[in-house]
């Protein structure tokens, strides 16, 4: 199932641009392990939902996966082999906004190690720069 906001309060929003670091979601909220983005980007909700899929796999769905972020930016697309001009495309999908900072996926409950291998599976999917971040507090079981 793909992600998407029940109502807009817009059905039509403008682009923008992604000019600064994350200004909140650039700390770990509940996991012990979290994905971070280090460049700016447009997650689909495709992608959110691939990188789901990828990280429950491998985990084997143990442990918990936490989504720190959510598509409400509308996308519009014109139809295939339409003449330019003529207004804004239909409303598309989804996308959420990633500035560069800001934590994607939270996962606790596993292993340092195995989290590391379901974030380099998740960071396949997105096509951005990421990296794995660790709680403070976090004290190695092994």
């Amino acid at each position: 199932m793909l992600l998407q906001p029940k109502r807009v309060k817009y059905r039509k929003v403008q682009k923008g641009r992604i000019r600064k670091i994350a200004q909140r979601g650039y700390t770990l909220d509940v996991g012990t392990f979290g994905l971070k983005a280090l460049e700016p980007c447009w997650l689909t909700s495709r992608q959110l939902e691939a990188i789901r899929i990828a990280i429950s796999r491998k985990t084997k769905r143990e442990g918990i996966i936490y989504l720190r972020v959510f598509p409400e930016k509308g996308l519009t697309k014109k139809p295939a082999e339409v003449r330019m001009g003529s207004g804004k495309g239909s409303p598309d999908s989804f996308v959420c906004v990633i500035e560069p900072g800001r934590i994607i996926y939270e996962i606790e409950g596993v292993s340092k190690k195995l989290a590391q291998e379901a974030f380099r599976l998740a960071d396949s999917k997105i096509g951005i720069k990421t990296k794995m971040v660790i709680r403070e507090d976090y004290i190695n079981p092994s």
